[in-house]
């Protein structure tokens, strides 16, 4: 990995408001594949006068690739950042500051160089952080809501309202998964795989249903791993995916995504309820009797963890995708309002 010095010391320049003549750095990856990888960068900056200052900050480099349905998700973090987008976020819940952005001549790679937030995420969050996040993803998207700030209106590349839709479809037009599941050979438990055929039986009524929710700013991949909690204050990365979709949306993924399954149900149980503090803080959602979390969550996650299951290299990963479909289950039998 090689490190542009220039960049380096104008990004520190910005993160630190100060001018930074010189910096060490060593590298460490925190993500990588063919099309994009994540470094944290640590070291030590000097001022021309002579200050030293510790640092870490993250560069992430991104090359263009084709999500299905969503051809200009590769790039959707570089303009968001290059957009006023930034301006909508509060103290308590937003994305890292970019402290540098630039795309090549080719426009088929970006790089961003952005704060580094330490903090608890993944599954060391706590049920309290769970509900926290919802309550902040509620408020700042009912903000949004209520408001209409011209940047949401003038970004033209943001996934569209139908994208979980058209996926749910797009899945159950696969032989492989919609056939197992109706198999007298799937070792799938039965009532599990009814769950699924009701899904598909009821799909175009359940889809009818979820569009007569608000359509909001949603991000559309809100799990755990892109969640940091630090000082009761939530951060969000990863807005790759992110753009038009419906209310509570987003909760499908931080309850389903492969979240702890043992508090799955607790999960659900707190928090739906907290996004709906959180949204009607802003918006009046009285009249809104059916939230269809449930669904989406079937919708989003219940063929995906059927190709997780079939295409499974081990017992205990087959088992946790059993056990997941299983919590989803459960959560039919559980009354819950927005």
């Amino acid at each position: 990995m090689i490190i542009k010095f220039e960049t380096l010391i104008y990004a520190l320049s910005r993160q630190f408001k100060k001018d930074i003549f010189y910096a060490d750095c060593q590298t460490t990856q925190l993500q990588g594949g063919t099309v994009g990888n994540v470094y944290l960068i640590t070291g030590n900056a000097e001022t021309a006068d002579g200050e030293k200052l510790p640092y870490r900050i993250v560069l992430k480099i991104q090359k263009k690739w084709e999500r299905y349905g969503d051809p200009g998700s590769w790039r959707r973090e570089y303009d968001l950042y290059a957009s006023d987008l930034g301006a909508t976020f509060s103290d308590t819940f937003r994305w890292p500051t970019c402290y540098h952005a630039e795309i090549n001549a080719d426009e088929n790679e970006f790089q961003l160089w952005l704060e580094y937030i330490d903090g608890v995420t993944g599954l060391d969050l706590t049920g309290d952080m769970y509900e926290l996040a919802a309550l902040e993803l509620g408020r700042y998207q009912g903000k949004l809501y209520l408001e209409q700030p011209a940047v949401l209106q003038s970004l033209n590349n943001l996934s569209h309202a139908d994208l979980m839709k058209n996926t749910y479809l797009h899945y159950r037009s696969w032989p492989v998964v919609y056939n197992y599941i109706r198999s007298e050979d799937s070792e799938l438990p039965q009532h599990l795989r009814q769950m699924l055929i009701d899904i598909d039986k009821h799909a175009d009524e359940i889809l009818a249903r979820i569009e007569r929710l608000p359509l909001v700013f949603c991000h559309r991949d809100f799990w755990v791993t892109n969640l940091i909690y630090a000082d009761g204050k939530i951060a969000l990365i990863d807005w790759d995916t992110s753009g038009w979709g419906y209310l509570g949306e987003d909760l499908a993924s931080l309850i389903a995504d492969e979240s702890d399954i043992n508090h799955m149900i607790e999960y659900y149980q707190r928090c739906v309820p907290a996004y709906y503090k959180g949204f009607s803080q802003y918006v009046d959602v009285s009249h809104i009797a059916d939230n269809c979390v449930y669904e989406m969550i079937l919708l989003v996650f219940g063929y995906r963890l059927v190709e997780s299951y079939l295409y499974a290299e081990d017992d205990d990963e087959k088992t946790n995708q059993v056990l997941t479909l299983q919590k989803i289950y459960e959560m039919k039998a559980i009354p819950m309002q927005g």
